[in-house]
Parts: C-alpha cells; sequence; structure tokens
C-alpha cells in the first residue's frame, strides 16, 4: 500500500487553476523528486498535502496518507499529524525558527506538543537530534541568531526528522545556499533517510540535484505532470521535449561533478572527526 496517494488533485482560486488534476505515489521509504520552474506548481503541491495552502487557494481531489484522506481532515487533526506523520523542511528554514527562543526551546515544545515523555527524555533526544545532523548538543543553548545559515539549516532537518515522520517534504531547502552548502545538506537529508527509513518527498528546479538522490522523478509544468518514472527512464529516455531540455542542461556541469563530490565527502568526514 503506498504511504502517499494524490489523485486528480486540483489547486485553485477563484480565477485561475494552478495544480490540475495531477496524480501521483509515494511508497514508505521513496524519494520521489519533484521538478519544474518556478510557477510550475510543485510547491503548492506540496502545500496542499499538509492543508498549508493561503486561504484564497482551494484544494480538489483526494490526497491519502496511509488510507486516510488528508482533505477531509479536520484542521485539529491535522495539526497532530504534521510533525509525527509528516514533517516539512523550508527553502526560508529560518522561518522554522522563533527569534526569541533558544533551539532546544523549539525542540522542546515540538516534543510537548507530540509525545508524552520526561524534560529529562526531551532533552536526550533534542541532543541525539543535534548531534545526527552534526551539530554539537550545546547549540541547543543558542538563540536562531547566533548560528550560521547552515547550521540553522541542519537545525531546521534535525527538528523535521525529531519525531522519525514517515514522510518529509522538502521543499526547495537548497535554494538560498550555495553549491557546495547544497550538496552537504543533500548528503545528510540521504544519510538521515537510510537511518529513519522515511519517505522523502523532494521539491527542486534542479534536476541535477533530483537526479543524484532521487528514486523516481516528476516533471511540472503550468501546473501539470508531463511525464514521471523511475530516475534511469527519465533521464536517459525522456519522452517530453520540456523534460529534454531539462536533461541536457545537466552536462555543462558533469564535468566537475566527480571533484565537487570527492571534496564535499572530505569535507563530510573531517566534521564527523572533529
Amino acid at each position: 500500500m503506498s504511504l502517499l496517494k494524490v489523485d486528480k488533485l486540483t489547486v485553485e482560486t477563484k480565477d485561475q487553476k494552478i495544480v490540475k488534476e495531477i496524480s501521483f505515489e509515494v511508497n514508505p521509504g521513496d524519494w520521489l523528486a519533484i521538478v519544474g520552474q518556478s510557477g510550475s506548481g510543485k510547491s503548492m503541491t506540496a502545500s496542499a498535502i499538509g492543508q498549508l495552502l493561503k486561504p484564497n487557494l482551494q484544494a480538489t481531489g483526494t490526497i491519502e496518507l496511509n488510507g486516510n484522506n488528508i482533505l477531509a481532515m479536520s484542521s485539529k487533526k491535522m495539526r497532530a499529524i504534521r510533525g509525527k506523520q509528516i514533517a516539512y523542511i523550508f527553502q526560508d528554514y529560518q522561518s522554522s525558527f522563533t527569534p526569541f527562543l533558544t533551539i532546544g526551546k523549539h525542540f522542546d515544545e515540538y516534543q510537548r506538543t507530540h509525545l508524552r515523555v520526561t524534560k529529562a527524555q526531551r532533552i536526550k533526544n533534542t541532543q541525539e537530534a543535534l548531534i545526527s545532523v552534526g551539530l554539537a548538543e550545546d547549540l541547543a543553548s543558542r538563540y536562531p541568531f547566533q548560528l550560521s545559515g547552515g547550521q540553522l539549516q541542519r537545525a531546521a532537518i534535525a527538528l523535521a526528522l525529531l519525531l522519525k515522520p514517515d514522510l518529509v517534504i522538502a521543499d526547495e531547502p537548497t535554494t538560498a545556499l550555495d553549491s557546495i552548502s547544497s550538496f552537504r545538506i543533500l548528503l545528510l537529508l540521504a544519510k538521515l533517510q537510510k537511518e529513519t527509513g522515511c519517505a522523502i518527498l523532494f521539491i527542486t528546479h534542479d534536476l541535477r540535484h533530483a537526479s543524484k538522490y532521487a528514486d523516481r522523478i516528476l516533471v511540472m509544468t503550468e501546473g501539470h505532470i508531463i511525464e514521471q518514472g523511475d530516475q534511469h527512464a527519465i533521464l536517459e529516455f525522456p519522452k517530453h521535449s520540456y523534460t529534454q531540455s531539462l536533461v541536457d542542461a545537466i552536462p555543462v556541469l558533469k564535468k566537475h561533478e566527480n571533484f565537487q563530490d570527492r571534496r564535499i565527502d572530505n569535507e563530510v568526514n573531517d566534521d564527523q572527526q572533529c
């Protein structure tokens, strides 16, 4: 049985359809990448899954999580699901944190909302989560503005994965980062996925990232899914001209990738030794 099943999802305003009857599935442990340019509807799709659409937007169709229709759930029930069964990693990772609360306080409140555990256990969970993303446990006592952008992004990932959700929706999580930082974050996500067994729905405009990590790729443009399939089929045998244009853009950087990957792996190993 699919973990997530989206069937004929439409997202629209009074005047415009932004997402147009799209259907796809995410299986347990999958890494599914939705690829498309800005305005293609990929982020609207991600928001609809968690009932995070703005009030002027309406979603119709069916979105099933473990067989339960999300679009039919109350706001209260959906709040219980977000974080515990579905977690988000956003492009604007700073919005995950309130400036006047310490990092540890964010983790503590997240757990108090969803779990019934002692304060000592919450502290232990926070420390383990920070360590799992390569951060020192004493960062829990710092405020968000006291962390670098890379540290804050790692903390946001640790917070999203804290409760070991079934599905992590990563909506353009590397857009605001430089190339090296982007690849480090993706390596970290891949590592944590293996450790937790979660499925990842990865929203991106960059087919390079999808080609390195995704099991399956779904291509969107103008609110439509124009092509979807396993990674090999999409990259080696694209059927749509738009997908072909995305694939053709990859080789420009391919000659640098082996060197870059080795450099990043070395940096990651250095981090782990420190």
